[in-house]
């Protein structure tokens, strides 16, 4: 029986406005959500699971808030959600996250972990790597499909074309979207999400090697500029070739 680990990320609604207050981005009224491309792992780990037989796990790191994203994992279909909370992870860096979640990974005794090929927030990438570097196992990044007949193949852009690789677990891999469709909740898997209980566990917080210094927005946009006529032609081409790029 596989056990297959999904890895899921709180992160701000995509389509929220963020505001600063002071030197550090005011989250108070923004919407939380389960960060996009972490959905399409989901879908690929219940699939692996329909394929293959197996349970799937949603893990998570953080604090209480983030039970609604594993309740939300819960509802599409997956077996038991797991919440990892200590002092400190509140200025986890990315290296000292990937400690957390490695070793929560070996006690759990994952097969496969699939996780999204990049978060809404951070928009990194390395979690996957990352994790499986610290495993020392095999990793796949930015699949857009997968198929689990004797073993796990995956789908990757590469140079040229898309790679086939035949992977090797225990084994990482991060989901593009390519065309996996999330599958909606039922009635009954939202039921059943309500009354799930959260497995919450502790772990130490390794010592961070990154400050944060400042946060800035990027600078506003310069105002377009708007031109009529067809004696503009010559001047809209030149500046589309010459500031826009796009000629």
């Amino acid at each position: 029986m596989t056990n297959i680990v999904v890895l899921v990320k709180q992160v701000p609604d995509t389509n929220a406005k963020i505001v600063f207050n002071g030197e550090s981005v005011d989250l108070s009224a923004v919407k939380m959500v389960t960060s996009p491309y972490d959905e399409f792992a989901i879908e690929t780990a219940l699939q692996h699971k329909e394929s293959s037989g197996g349970t799937v796990t949603a893990l998570t790191v953080g604090g209480s808030g983030a039970d609604k994203i594993l309740k939300d994992a819960k509802a599409m279909g997956v077996d038991n959600i797991v919440r990892v909370w200590g002092d400190g992870f509140e200025t986890l860096d990315s290296n000292s996250f990937q400690s957390v979640l490695s070793g929560v990974l070996s006690e759990l005794g994952a097969d496969v972990v699939y996780c999204g090929k990049s978060s809404a927030d951070l928009g990194s990438g390395s979690t996957g790597p990352g994790v499986a570097e610290k495993l020392g196992w095999a990793s796949v990044s930015n699949i857009v499909s997968a198929s689990f007949g004797d073993g796990l193949t995956v789908t990757a852009p590469a140079d040229g074309g898309n790679a086939v690789v035949n992977v090797s677990l225990p084994a990482i891999i991060s989901c593009d979207k390519g065309d996996l469709k999330p599958r909606k909740p039922n009635v009954r898997g939202i039921m059943m999400a309500k009354k799930a209980q959260v497995d919450v566990r502790e772990a130490s917080a390794p010592a961070s090697t990154v400050t944060l210094v400042s946060q800035t927005p990027p600078p506003a946009k310069p105002a377009g500029k708007t031109y009529e006529g067809g004696q503009s032609a010559a001047e809209v081409a030149k500046l589309l070739r010459d500031e826009a790029n796009v000629l």
